[in-house]
């Protein structure tokens, strides 16, 4: 069965990685959410996609006092998502100004979704492999994915499995029946993004591919029940 993955919550109709778009997601049909999370100055996490608020303000240069309460933490987050998987994406990307080295974001991350237990819920996710790498390490119960633009002719799948992640998340222009293929004889589930067409969402469920994540989780549910 391949699974709905909503983007950000579900995007297409509520102001992404917000409580209103996480619930939404639920109503829509989503079996997972794909949401963004972020480190403040003071510790707090938060869902944010951008290093940066709408005023420009970077994020990891304020406390969570100074950040507007509609952008929810993580705790808040994932009670919204209340029923359905949360695929955690870890925002620590090297040519950004927030990067950093240190990872503290990890055991951050890993603290909240152990306190919530069911770690087969959870799949934590991340660009920077070293970022990934470090929550395996941290927190091997917890499953994994490596997040990659191109897959570099399956290359990202050999990386992927040889650090232990659970799967593969590629950027769907890439994706055909032989990277899915690849990625299943590794040991690897392949989910995809961003894809709301119907008819490519139907084409890489019939090609194998684990989830889709989608801007329109109702229109990729009536896709996949059609």
């Amino acid at each position: 069965m391949t699974l709905v993955i909503a983007h950000r919550g579900a995007s297409a109709r509520f102001p992404e990685n917000t409580v209103a778009a996480f619930e939404g997601a639920r109503a829509l049909g989503a079996d997972w959410v794909e949401l963004d999370v972020r480190l403040a100055r003071d510790g707090a996490l938060v869902v944010l996609h951008d290093e940066a608020l709408t005023d420009g303000r970077l994020l990891h240069t304020l406390t969570r006092g100074e950040i507007d309460p509609a952008v929810p933490s993580l705790a808040e987050a994932l009670d919204a998502c209340e029923g359905m998987g949360v695929n955690v994406e870890i925002k620590n990307l090297p040519l950004e100004d927030a990067y950093d080295p240190t990872m503290a974001v990890v055991p951050a991350v890993v603290e909240e979704l152990r306190r919530r237990g069911d770690p087969e819920r959870w799949l934590v996710s991340c660009f920077d492999l070293a970022t990934v790498d470090a929550c395996h390490e941290l927190a091997p119960e917890l499953p994994t994915a490596f997040l990659v633009l191109d897959p570099q002719g399956g290359d990202a799948v050999d990386v992927a499995a040889a650090h232990g992640h659970r799967a593969l998340h590629p950027w769907v222009p890439m994706v055909d029946e032989a990277l899915i293929e690849r990625a299943h004889a590794a040991g690897l589930a392949l989910n995809t993004w961003t894809v709301d067409d119907p008819e490519r969402i139907v084409e890489l469920a019939a090609h194998g591919a684990d989830g889709v994540v989608t801007n329109a989780p109702d229109v990729a549910r009536a896709a996949l029940d059609g």
